[in-house]
Formats: structure tokens, sequence, C-alpha cells
């Protein structure tokens, strides 16, 4: 059941992922803003009441580490941290996984360590990923780091247990499909003109 529910979070975060694509091709006049109300968007600033812009940081403080975080990785790590916090921006986890990303491909110490915690245990609406964290740890733990080393043995024993969980979870696959295919019987039939229950 912990599997499929994983699997169900995982298509959701992708489904996300997505809409945040298709969201981000239309182009906008005015700078955007990630509202969760309670079904996350981005919407332009100025149909963001003034509480909401206030803590949006529109100053240009955080425009300005956007652009030095693509070039530098230790300001993407700081911006994926700001994100996640909500510090001078509005919370948003996706855009800091996507910074945090950024950091760690670029080599920070410190981003891949975290992005493995992150996989590792997950985050928010993002189930775990073993596969995801055991990379990323190998990555930090190949540079000498100790804790990274400790997470990475914890990553590997959770990816042996979601392989086992999901040959068990195939192993079961053919029979519920089959018995939702051909043993449950229509409640009504079509006479030709309507429906008979």
């Amino acid at each position: 059941m912990e599997l499929l529910t994983r699997w169900i979070a995982r298509c959701t975060v992708c489904l996300c992922l997505a809409w945040g694509v298709v969201a981000s091709a239309q182009p906008a006049s005015e700078p955007l803003v990630r509202i969760c109300d309670p079904i996350c968007s981005d919407r332009p600033v100025g149909q963001v009441n003034q509480e909401l812009r206030d803590v949006g940081g529109y100053d240009g403080r955080m425009a300005a580490l956007e652009a030095e975080a693509a070039r530098n990785p230790r300001a993407a790590y700081d911006l994926a941290l700001r994100y996640f916090r909500g510090d001078g921006v509005r919370k948003d986890s996706y855009k800091a996984l996507s910074w945090m990303r950024v950091a760690g491909e670029q080599g920070n110490l410190k981003a891949q360590k975290a992005l493995g915690r992150l996989y590792l245990t997950g985050l928010e609406e993002m189930g775990r990923d073993p596969g995801e964290a055991r990379t990323w740890l190998s990555l930090a733990a190949s540079r000498g780091d100790r804790e990274s080393k400790q997470l990475l043995a914890k990553a590997e024993a959770a990816k042996r247990s979601d392989e086992q969980e999901y040959k068990e979870m195939n192993r079961w696959r053919s029979e519920v499909y089959n018995g939702w295919y051909s043993g449950y019987q229509y409640y009504g039939r079509w006479n030709g003109r309507a429906w008979n229950y």
C-alpha cells in the first residue's frame, strides 16, 4: 500500500512539474509569483495582495540572487534554502529543490548532501526516492563527507526494501487486474433504448 501511495505521490509531482512547464511557457508582462491557495499556480504580481507582495522580496534582491545563482553554486544553494524556509520569498518546495539540484550539479557538497537527505526522507508531496538519494549521497561520500557515508548506507537499505516491496506488488498484479477485468459483473444492461437496473 505504501508503494502505491508513493507512486501516486510521484505521479502528482510529475503532473505538477508538467503544469509548471506549461504555465511558465506563457509569456508574462509582469513578474510572476507562486501562490498556493490550496492549489499552487504562478500569478502576475499585480493580482497578488500587498501582504504577499511584501513577502516576495520584489525590491530586486531576490532577482539579483537568482541571476547570481545561475552561475554560482553557493548562491544557488542559498536561494534553495530561502525557498525552503520562505526567507525573503514565498515558500516553494519545487523551486527549492530545483535550485538545490543546480547547486548539487555544479559540485556544491552541502547541496549534494541535502539532496541525498531530501530524496531519502521525501519532501512534502514528493515521496522518497532511495535510488536518487543514493546517487547524491555517493557523490558527497566520495568527497570524504562522513555524514553522507552514513546516510548512503541507509539509502542502500531503503532501496533494497523498496525493490522487495515492488517485487511483492508485481507478484499479485496479474491476479488483481484479471479479477477486475473478468471477475466483477456489471449491474445494468442496455436494452437498446435505456439502461435497465
